[in-house]
């Protein structure tokens, strides 16, 4: 299907000529019909040389331009519209300026009621307006040869850019209303993506269900794009969705209300305007930012991508400000000083670089290909992540010599020190640094102990190999200056063997006692153990739980035990 806008302005034939080229009048409304004059969106369709056109007829009266706009912001195409009898008209520059500003390239120009005046000043008039415009080179044709309209028709539809039709979905509403027996139903063009009865959707953040699924006035169970539907939606009340909501495909759109955008056809900016996209309209207020960009804060949020194309209107002088196209919806603060020239500088260019790092699908949101490394769920810019990782090396080595007998530098530090989004991406990071984590903690490997701390162990290490199992006293730690973090140090060096708190011997001390220990008649008591090894029952009882933890010592109901397992035991 192809879907055309009309445009042109009041009385001009363009719902005449629909209604000629369809046999349908497009009108919706008794006072419209009454009244000989359109008011809000109307619609028809018919079949052309095998292909479907449907069209969207829009007010040319300045009274409804906001309707107008309603109808051609989401439409690919237009059928302008000049009566030969009044030629060029106030509306008609409105109406163009309103194409222009949103970018519309393909059209047809048709000079209507020319069997009652010369068409030829017309067609000049327009051919000369269209030439400054994005609609140059526009086709005319004369609305009384309806087969050569038709023919400029079929050839418009031939130069129309191809729709996605695996996009996500974002359903422009621009009529809803509530149908008998079926509940509410809104309208739309289908510009990119394809809807399937029983899909779920979203309004306002919560899911809605298609029901059924109209387009041209026949019930199907899919359409694509470009195509006007009507969709019967279970989930929202009629009262809760209407002109400028959305339904797309969930958990896939970001709403933002506050974007940067380059600007088209600029003339003075206020900077309370309303900005036009899709079928929405919202007053937003706007900062400028060099002479082709600015940034605007929605009065409400809308769920905008990169890309995406509007207008902004002065409502109260009736005149299009200005064609916008998205480049940022999640521009950067402007606070600190000569943020918003460099800010401008940027948006100069017409493209803004991409998050660094960001996830997939915040970047799906914000309309960005995903171009750069993957890491898991993220995207990172491969230059990026490499001074990341310098910088994460760099951090832990620094927290090192800072903290020569602390366990590890803590992840979180870690991560705002390298200026990570997230902690996830830290063991990615680290990975071929030959750093270590573990226990929320990054540390080198193989790190060993400051000086005066080696000096200390070499001591109580000298001390135990005559004793071996005669740990060090309170005060004689004290007088070493080994506290418990010093101690800790020395155990992840593997340099001494923690038994319990402040009693600590050397390395290998568990086999070593487990040696002694065999050698004594089975089953023995701690006081047989205490003697054998040489030691105190500071020493021993700690020693001898934590052999019974390792299975090599087996303690009996009695409190005696025994090395290994007793005999037949499994």
């Amino acid at each position: 299907m192809f879907v055309i806008a009309t445009a042109g302005h009041v009385d001009h034939g363009k719902s005449t000529l629909l209604h000629r080229l369809t046999g349908m009048w497009p009108e919706r409304l008794a006072e419209e019909r009454r009244r000989g004059l359109t008011i809000d969106l109307g619609f028809a369709w018919t079949e052309l040389g095998g292909r479907q056109l449907a069209f969207v007829d829009v007010p040319g009266h300045e009274r409804f331009v906001a309707n107008m706009l309603a109808g051609v912001g989401t439409v690919p195409a237009v059928l302008f519209v000049v009566a030969a009898t009044e030629g060029w008209m106030p509306q008609s520059d409105e109406h163009l300026a309103a194409l222009d500003a949103l970018g519309v390239s393909h059209g047809l120009v048709v000079i209507t009621k020319a069997d009652l005046a010369d068409p030829g000043p017309a067609a000049e008039q327009a051919r000369e307006r269209f030439a400054a415009t994005s609609l140059a080179g526009a086709p005319v044709a004369i609305g009384t040869d309806l087969e050569r309209v038709r023919a400029e028709l079929l050839a418009l539809t031939g130069r129309l850019p191809v729709p996605d039709p695996d996009a996500d979905v974002r359903l422009w509403v621009d009529r809803s209303f509530t149908v008998r027996g079926a509940g509410t139903v809104v309208t739309g063009t289908l510009a990119a993506g394809t809807i399937r009865v029983g899909d779920e959707l979203e309004h306002a953040g919560r899911r809605v269900t298609v029901r059924g699924l109209q387009s041209l006035g026949r019930d199907r169970p899919a359409a694509g794009p470009v195509a006007r539907v009507a969709l019967n939606l279970r989930g929202v009340d009629r009262r809760h969705i209407g002109r400028g909501d959305t339904v797309r495909t969930p958990g896939v759109w970001l709403d933002t209300a506050e974007i940067d955008v380059a600007l088209r056809s600029a003339g003075a900016l206020h900077r309370q305007l309303v900005l036009h996209v899709g079928s929405a309209a919202v007053p937003v207020q706007v900062r400028p930012l060099g002479e082709a960009a600015a940034r605007l804060r929605l009065a409400e949020p809308l769920p905008l991508r990169v890309g995406d194309v509007g207008l902004l209107r002065d409502p109260g002088e009736h005149r299009i400000a200005a064609g916008v196209e998205v480049l940022d919806v999640r521009p950067p603060a402007l606070r600190r000083r000569g943020a918003a020239r460099e800010r401008a500088a940027e948006l100069a260019t017409g493209r803004v670089s991409p998050p660094d790092c960001a996830r997939a699908a915040e970047l799906r949101a914000m309309g960005l290909p995903l171009a750069g490394l993957r890491v898991g769920n993220w995207v990172v810019d491969p230059r990026w992540w490499a001074a990341r990782r310098e910088c994460a090396t760099a951090a832990v080595r620094h927290w090192a010599d800072d903290h020569d007998i602390a366990a590890g530098m803590p992840l979180e530090t870690l991560r705002q020190r390298a200026g990570l989004p997230a902690a996830e991406l830290l063991p990615p990071l680290l990975e071929g640094t030959g750093l270590q984590v573990g226990d929320g903690l990054v540390r080198a490997p193989g790190a060993g102990l400051p000086a005066r701390v080696d000096k200390a162990v070499r001591t109580i290490e000298e001390w135990l190999a005559a004793e071996p199992f005669r740990a060090p006293e309170a005060d004689e730690l004290a007088e070493l200056k080994l506290g418990p973090r010093e101690l800790a140090a020395a155990v992840r060096a593997g340099r001494l063997t923690r038994i319990a708190d402040g009693v600590v011997l050397g390395s290998g001390a568990l086999d070593r006692a487990a040696g002694v220990l065999a050698t004594l008649p089975q089953p023995f008591t701690v006081s047989d153990a205490r003697r054998a090894l040489g030691t105190t029952r500071r020493v021993a009882v700690p020693l001898l739980e934590q052999l019974d933890a390792r299975r090599v010592t087996r303690r009996a109901a009695d409190g005696t035990r025994v090395v290994g397992s007793p005999t037949g035991a499994p």
